[in-house]
């Protein structure tokens, strides 16, 4: 049973920060639906602890709470041998630009460019997605991400730029 004090709490701290917990979840499952069961658990989960937790950075402690329920779910839910691709968004991406002024030209470069880095990033290994993610989309500092992985801020350093090589080597650099 929740209480007032815990709901205000997450009201404060984890209300603000859905969209990039979606944003997270979304990148890691690799689909809309799958990433809104996952919001949902890690909101759960929030809600549970926020009697007692103590919380210095609300964003980065609901994005760790994200990702380890991510994994978890993944894990139940997912046989091994699945590798994720990407779902209807990619063609949600590519009639979006419909009301826009470029010519259709444009549009179909812009949506396979869309296209080829979401599948660049889907295909990169969870621990270097995750930091991409967190970094380059939700623009989290290092110490957050470290705080939310668990990993030392070195250590996700070192998976950003390996994670980055990657996505360079698959979409080819730019001469």
């Amino acid at each position: 049973m929740t209480t007032d004090f815990a709901r205000r709490r997450f009201n404060e701290m984890v209300l603000p920060h859905l969209d990039d917990a979606y944003g997270l979840a979304r990148w890691l499952t690799g689909n809309r639906t799958d990433a809104e069961d996952v919001v949902q658990d890690a909101c759960m989960r929030a809600l549970a602890s926020l009697e007692t937790a103590v919380v210095e950075r609300p964003r980065a402690w609901l994005l760790t709470i994200v990702r380890n329920t991510a994994f978890s779910w993944m894990g139940k839910n997912r046989p091994k041998a699945v590798v994720l691709v990407g779902d209807s968004e990619l063609l949600d991406a590519a009639t979006a630009h419909r009301d826009a002024s470029p010519g259709p030209e444009e549009v179909l470069i812009a949506a396979a460019d869309e296209a080829a880095l979401e599948s660049a990033i889907l295909a990169l290994p969870p621990i270097f997605r995750e930091v991409v993610v967190m970094r380059d989309i939700n623009g989290m500092s290092y110490r957050e991400i470290a705080d939310a992985t668990g990993a030392p801020q070195g250590t996700v350093m070192s998976r950003l730029a390996r994670a980055r090589a990657q996505l360079a080597d698959k979409l080819g650099s730019p001469a």
